[in-house]
């Protein structure tokens, strides 16, 4: 059953001289390379010689940011057992992933991911993109960075691709020296298959933000090619090769308020997919299975049917192509279907006319990652909570507030503790506080990071993300009041910094920043001198936290950690603050 504490937000996305975090904040990444010449596809698999009907569907079913929820994978197979039955009369099925696949629970990470490709092998998908979070456990073992020479920085993602029976794709990712497509081993750009006598291609691509959404060492000799572009290039060599039929499976995507009619757009925000599907030439592509969001599309933009389900595994998303004579005459496209109905247990219901049961298959492959989580899960941080201590992507939060004073209780070396609001991921529920718990809200294996940087830097970066609507900040040991005031140009925003006894943080005064190595080495801090930031390849920050937190013991109250008529951050207006008219 999925609790509040389990509802998916969105996931993170620099003032003046410090344009460069513009990269990081909105979105936009590293400069714009060119598209390269495609290499050639890999060779069409040998599924047989068979005759296309005259009338076949093709179901397009497509997933996204499951990261990790192995425990929805058996009911979601029950699903597509029922599709595929239908489907067996007239057509088939194809089976998409849109990227951030494995991290994210304790059940995954324990193997980095392993587990999610074992139970999609079994699922039977065809393709999968890659995900910026699909970077996150760096080389094989327990450190997330490489520590030497050998240390292949995406060594847990090449294992991941060598055991996958399914092809993972990512071909906007160039080599930044050369230009040129990376070779990683596993990892292709695009693929052509048959499915029902109809040729189907099917490119794999990635937010143009990857590199700033996940840690910087492990992405930092990659830049990417433009997602449009790319697609463009691509969708014509896999039609000249044949194909009637191109899905992109992306790792980018947008939110629709209003599901209910497909070609109604006037609910949805112009995103990145929204923004790369009306880039794309008419005809090239037929479907987009989105991410990165963690919302939903169900929408035709400009003539390609785009779909997003949510998060978590709560959901899939589907597109039935019309073909008839080698031409896709019709695409009906579905909202999403939760995989859990209401009530206690997750009931299945029916689909396509019949019950849907578990696929047991799949429920035997992901026990035993099942049960050795749940020896963990349950452990006691022998803390109890008085309430629920609630996130806040855009703003302050009890959670945030009280993970970064956790953080800042480890140390009596650094003045403030600092943390992004996006790598806090669900709501911690009242009652004895369990380390299963703490996992959900802060899965990432990210590490502690030294920044050394002026009040003045400080101060900048602070305005600046107090006038974007990206993920907010948090601080430990830091107050903040941003007001409008009159400047040589009009309105602009004031920010004054005080440390937690009160006294005013001067321009010039140095400070010890203690962060995570992921927001150390964003784009955020990039404009620092060489040496200013210092990674701890010690445990992941989740473990300091959670023995601080059993040592320190006792109750917590959400209103101890979260005042909202004496924030810790106290702006003219919620953001992005605007000072204009």
């Amino acid at each position: 059953m999925y609790t509040d504490a389990m509802r998916p937000e969105r996931a993170p996305g620099a003032l003046r001289t410090y344009a460069a975090l513009a990269l990081f904040v909105v979105g936009c990444g590293p400069s714009v390379a060119p598209v390269p010449t495609p290499r050639p596809l890999d060779p069409v698999p040998s599924v047989g010689e068979t005759a296309a009907p005259t009338r076949t569907v093709i179901s397009v079913v497509g997933t996204n940011d499951v990261h990790g929820h192995v425990e929805t994978l058996a009911a979601f197979g029950g699903y597509l057992r029922n599709l595929r039955a239908r489907r067996q009369e007239d057509g088939g099925v194809v089976l998409v992933d849109g990227g951030d696949m494995w991290q994210g629970t304790i059940a995954s990470n324990l193997r980095e991911g392993a587990p999610v490709v074992a139970a999609y092998n079994v699922l039977g998908y065809d393709a999968a993109t890659i995900g910026n979070h699909e970077f996150d456990y760096g080389p094989v073992g327990e450190a997330t960075t490489p520590q030497n020479e050998s240390d292949d920085r995406r060594g847990a993602l090449i294992a991941r691709a060598a055991e996958a029976e399914f092809a993972i794709l990512g071909a906007n990712f160039l080599d930044a020296a050369s230009g040129e497509p990376v070779s990683w081993p596993g990892i292709q750009r695009a693929m052509l298959f048959e499915r029902a006598g109809v040729k189907i291609g099917v490119i794999g691509v990635s937010t143009f933000e990857t590199p700033a959404t996940t840690i910087a060492a492990n992405l930092d000799d990659v830049r990417m090619a433009p997602l449009a572009e790319t697609i463009a290039s691509l969708a014509a060599s896999l039609r000249a090769e044949g194909a009637t039929v191109v899905v992109v499976a992306a790792h980018a995507g947008a939110e629709c308020g209003n599901l209910d009619d497909p070609n109604d757009l006037s609910s949805c925000n112009e995103d990145e997919i929204i923004e790369v599907a009306r880039a794309l030439p008419a005809g090239a592509v037929n479907v987009i299975v989105a991410g990165h969001t963690h919302k939903a599309l169900a929408h035709n933009v400009n003539g390609v049917a785009v779909i997003e389900s949510y998060a978590l595994g709560r959901a899939f998303g589907r597109v039935d192509l019309v073909i008839e004579n080698g031409e896709v005459l019709e695409q009906r496209i579905h909202p999403p279907r939760f995989v859990c109905g209401e009530g206690e247990g997750c009931p299945l219901g029916e689909y396509e006319g019949q019950p849907v049961a578990l696929d047991e298959r799949v429920a035997e492959v992901v026990r035993p990652a099942i049960e050795e989580a749940d020896a963990q899960r349950g452990r006691s941080l022998e803390v109890t909570l008085t309430g629920p201590f609630y996130r806040n992507y855009r703003g302050e939060s009890a959670l945030g507030n009280l993970l970064a004073d956790v953080m800042l209780e480890t140390t009596r070396s650094h003045d403030l503790a600092l943390l992004n609001a996006g790598g806090v991921r669900a709501n911690l529920p009242a009652g004895p506080l369990t380390y299963g718990a703490l996992y959900e809200a802060f899965p990432f294996d990210n590490r502690f990071a030294t920044v050394e940087l002026t009040g003045e830097a400080l101060r900048q970066i602070v305005a600046f993300n107090l006038q974007h609507s990206s993920g907010s900040l948090i601080f430990a040991g830091l107050r903040v009041q941003a007001t409008c005031v009159a400047g040589d140009e009009g309105q602009e925003l004031r920010v004054e910094l005080r440390d937690r006894r009160g006294r005013r943080i001067r321009d010039n005064q140095r400070l010890r920043v203690l962060t995570s190595d992921y927001l150390a080495t964003t784009p955020l801090f990039s404009q620092l001198p060489e040496g200013a930031v210092q990674i701890d390849n010690g445990p992941p920050m989740r473990e300091t936290i959670a023995e601080r937190l059993s040592t320190r013991g006792g109750t917590l109250a959400p209103g101890n950690f979260y005042d909202a008529q004496r924030p810790r951050i106290a702006a003219p207006g919620p953001r992005p603050v605007s000072c204009g008219e």
